[in-house]
């Protein structure tokens, strides 16, 4: 695999299709249950089969890519578990649209033809998003795909269902549930999206049946008062208490209505006088259960009033709405209408308004269920980061509600329950009965609802793994090691997932959530078509590259931060790819032939002993970022290292030996070139695999794909504190150089002297280095004096210790060196000022820690030798100007 010849420039497109097939024909992302090493298990979030890929499906695989390729690389047997929700109401329209387009529906198809339609369309299009998992190099074992309407995962969903109702845990009743009149299915809270409206509070009169008087109440929803039974206020209320027991008339419809006493009346919102209206409101018809009110349902599914309604049936509920407030107004009974804000309930698929309706549905009794899944997370069985989150999963597990497990189409896990036509029997099983076990009769009849897509996606983290059978891969990896998802599926997936994973397999589902932050544009604001801020990835990755889009990604994503995305970001770092390209391409030039299979020799030279001690840390820093989940830092390090000082400065030190004579010097720089750039090209894979391995393979030396190459491990002999403090001060004293060179505008390659003041110790460092500085700076000559005699015309530089001086007779414009002193020394002296002012301040210094004390104590010392030091300079040069 080792070829020298590396192209001039790097072209991602070529290069990604042609690794990431090779990896696939080589199977290096298959997981074995044999394996003796240790296990890293993560289970992949199923995007929708409809779904393509955006900004959230790439960031949050980017992370699990990184996590997966990292722990192939320290040695542990991975497994990520690929797959995708057949995403019950989501599909069913995609196909309903296909079938409209057709002259079709589905109720002409009828339920099975219907239901062959859609697995058909699963079969043509289903893999899309899949591919396009694949072009952001996610390295599933693609081996293990699953879908959650597989055999496996079918009788996986069944067998846990059965097992619920025969606990007492699944049940099905008369609810208020949450109906969408446009997809005609009920609808799990979750699923309900709140948006703030703009709409009216209906303050309504309602007589006394006794003739007594009247009572008013205020309603934003005045066409369900035609279900009302009742009228409730609460028992300490003064205004109302004496009406308890009495009776008011439903205007419009003469309905005679009881007065009831409820403590759950909001004795402040509108008049503190409720109409109860059990069939189309939650509290409402809780309330209704204490006292015993019919719940009166006025509304059909399609959100149209029925034949309860009277005079109003046949209406859709905004056209029932308008003209009850007329009659209303016309009859006296409207007292006033008022502008009211307040958050309406939207369909989260379709966008409609949800309809509150009193329906017979399937629910999961959860609170025992939740009650593990909180005890999990304070035991420490499993973590949430950024710990967070986990007061919102408090929150939400502590006030839980049953769910709603049935929905009303037919794209979905089909309930396994029948009943009996003859003796209402209700029946729930694994197989289907061909007799009622009640009174024998074969009439048996199967629900027609399936379950909530969220119903199977909770069991994904087993029902994948071959549950309810004992496996392989339940043994080995199960519980997985850790979950990327987003906060917005905390409640939807991962709580239930823990209830399910606990109840099943008496164990977590996995030992780690990570939640990772949205991807929003570059001003903080969300992505949307509406917004035109979207940004495809797909596009991305076509016109930047996968690498530098994944590693735009990772050095956004810090944790509880959004991501702020910008096309500018993604180019600044195709740039560093292409950086590291030219690094990689440089040393390949200058390695080609060399004898590079002799083990690492010691370092002598300090520009070897310095890249090999800092890569040392960069190691170190990237493991611990990897291990704790802070891929920011993982990818800021490595940015940090590969571009400021591995190519900025390493690259350029050690060219006079690699065109220099000395073949036992230059032998040796090329070696640990080499394994510098090894070093970096392993610690980049996680996160830029197709660049790395590419690569990779024309680096000497190296056997096999990147992906299941070593990852680097910390040398501490090879770390060596004094050569990173020496080369420090070579690289601030060069720097200096090269900006009084920029700054006095010198030509870049005219050559000048620079002259050094200062301590014995660093003289004589930069004297024996001085080849470096001299190269670096590009000086003609670099002079220590032992007199500390500053010499007359010379631009000056202060670093640390040291005072540099270059002398600029015939090559500088004094007043503009004036200037630039000036304005060094107009931003300390504010600097110094503020810490002084912090070290006079008597409650700083008894209250902060000593060493922080110190700290601004040496800072004051150091700013004010560096101010007197500039000030001196500048008396000084304002004297060569006078002389001149």
């Amino acid at each position: 695999m080792n070829n020298p010849v590396l192209p001039k420039a790097y072209e991602p497109a070529e290069v990604e299709a042609r690794w990431y097939r090779y990896w696939e024909e080589h199977e290096l992302f298959r997981a074995t249950e044999k394996s003796p090493a240790p296990t890293f298990s993560i289970v992949i979030p199923p995007p929708n089969v409809t779904g393509d890929l955006h900004m959230g499906h790439a960031l949050n695989n980017t992370l699990q890519d990184v996590l997966c390729r990292y722990k192939r690389m320290t040695g542990h047997n991975v497994l990520w578990m690929p797959g995708t929700d057949h995403a019950g109401i989501a599909t069913q329209n995609v196909v309903e649209r296909q079938l409209g387009e057709e002259g079709l529906n589905r109720h002409r198809l009828g339920r099975e033809k219907f239901i062959a339609r859609v697995w058909e369309w699963r079969r043509l299009y289903g893999g899309k998003i899949i591919n396009q998992l694949k072009r952001l190099g996610a390295s599933c074992d693609w081996s293990r795909e699953r879908f959650t309407m597989d055999e496996g995962l079918s009788g996986a969903v069944r067998q846990v269902f059965v097992s619920l109702y025969h606990e007492g845990l699944i049940y099905r009743g008369h609810r208020i549930i949450n109906w969408c009149p446009r997809c005609m299915t009920a609808l799990a809270n979750l699923e309900v999206e709140a948006e703030g409206r703009a709409s009216n509070l209906y303050h309504v009169r309602y007589d006394l049946v006794d003739g007594t008087g009247s009572v008013t109440v205020a309603t934003t929803r005045p066409e369900t008062m035609l279900g009302d039974t009742g009228m409730a206020v609460h028992p300490a209320d003064e205004r109302y208490r004496h009406l308890v027991g009495k009776k008011v008339r439903l205007p419009l419809v003469n309905r005679e209505l009881p007065v009831i006493a409820d403590e759950h009346v909001d004795q402040d919102f509108g008049t503190g006088a409720l109409k109860v209206t059990p069939a189309h409101d939650p509290y409402d018809f809780e309330i209704g259960q204490r006292h015993g009110l019919f719940p009166l349902s006025v509304m059909d599914e399609q959100g149209v009033m029925n034949r309860e309604a009277g005079p109003y049936a046949g209406l859709d509920r905004e056209a029932c709405r308008e003209k009850i407030v007329g009659d209303l107004k016309e009859k006296g009974f409207l007292i006033k209408v008022e502008d009211y804000q307040h958050r309406v309930g939207h369909c989260y698929r379709c966008k409609t308004i949800i309809e509150p309706m009193l329906s017979k549905q399937w629910f999961v009794a959860v609170k025992q269920l939740a009650e593990a899944s909180i005890a999990a997370v304070r035991n420490g069985s499993t973590r949430i980061i950024p710990s967070v989150w986990e007061k919102n999963y408090f929150d939400w597990l502590e006030n839980i509600e049953d769910w709603c497990i049935s929905r009303q189409i037919w794209w979905g896990h089909r309930i396994p329950a029948w009943y009996c036509e003859d003796c209402d029997e209700v029946i729930v099983a694994m197989d289907e009965p061909r007799r009622c076990n009640q009174c024998g009769s074969s009439s048996l009849v199967q629900d027609k609802d399936v379950l909530d897509t969220w119903f199977s996606s909770a069991l994904w983290p087993f029902s994948t793994m071959g549950w309810p059978d004992k496996t392989l891969d339940l043994e080995h990896f199960y519980p997985t090691s850790v979950l990327v998802t987003g906060f917005d599926i905390l409640f939807f997936w991962v709580a239930r997932m823990m209830m399910m994973g606990l109840h099943f397999m008496k164990e977590v589902p996995f030992r780690d959530v990570y939640i990772h932050a949205l991807v929003r544009d570059a001003e903080g604001l969300k992505m949307s078509k509406s917004k035109g801020n979207v940004i495809d990835p797909l596009v991305i990755m076509d016109q930047y590259g996968t690498d530098a889009f994944r590693f735009t990604l990772a050095a956004f994503a810090a944790q509880g931060r959004d991501v702020r995305l910008s096309e500018d970001r993604i180019e600044g770092y195709r740039h560093f790819v292409n950086k590291l390209w030219n690094a990689s391409r440089f040393t390949l030039m200058n390695v080609a032939g060399a004898a590079l299979d002799a083990p690492l020799p010691r370092p002598q030279r300090l520009a070897d002993r310095w890249v090999l001690s800092r890569l040392q840390k960069i190691i170190m820093r990237v493991t611990g970022a990897l291990d704790s989940y802070h891929f920011n830092e993982a990818a800021g390090v490595c940015y940090q290292f590969a571009w400021h000082e591995f190519c900025d400065w390493y690259l350029e030190l050690i060219k006079p030996v690699l065109y220099g004579d000395n073949e036992k010097e230059r032998t040796e720089t090329q070696q640990f070139l080499v394994h510098s750039l090894s070093v970096l090209l392993r610690l980049l894979h996680p996160i830029m695999p197709f660049v790395t391995e590419e690569l990779w393979c024309h680096l000497p030396n190296t056997d096999g794909s990147i992906t299941t190459a070593q990852f680097p491990e910390r040398d501490p002999s090879l770390e060596d504190t004094q050569a990173e403090e020496e080369m420090a001060v070579l690289m601030n004293v060069t720097t200096a150089i090269r900006n009084i060179r920029g700054e006095m505008n010198i030509a870049p390659a005219a050559k000048v002297e620079a002259i050094v003041l200062g301590p014995h110790r660093l003289t004589e460092l930069l004297r024996d280095q001085a080849h470096y500085v001299n190269d670096l700076a590009k000086l003609s000559a670099l002079e220590f004096r032992r007199d500390q005699k500053r010499p007359r015309m010379a631009a000056s530089a202060v670093v640390g210790e040291l005072e540099l001086f270059v002398p600029l007779e015939g090559l500088l414009d004094f007043k503009e060196e004036t200037r630039r002193l000036q304005k060094e020394i107009s931003k300390l002296e504010p600097e110094l000022e503020r810490t002084k002012k912090k070290l006079a301040n008597e409650e700083f210094l008894t209250r902060a820690p000593a060493d922080i004390v110190a700290k601004q104590k040496d800072k004051s010392e150091r700013l004010d030798g560096k101010l007197n030091k500039l000030s001196t300079q500048l008396k000084r040069l304002e004297q060569l100007v006078t002389e001149e």
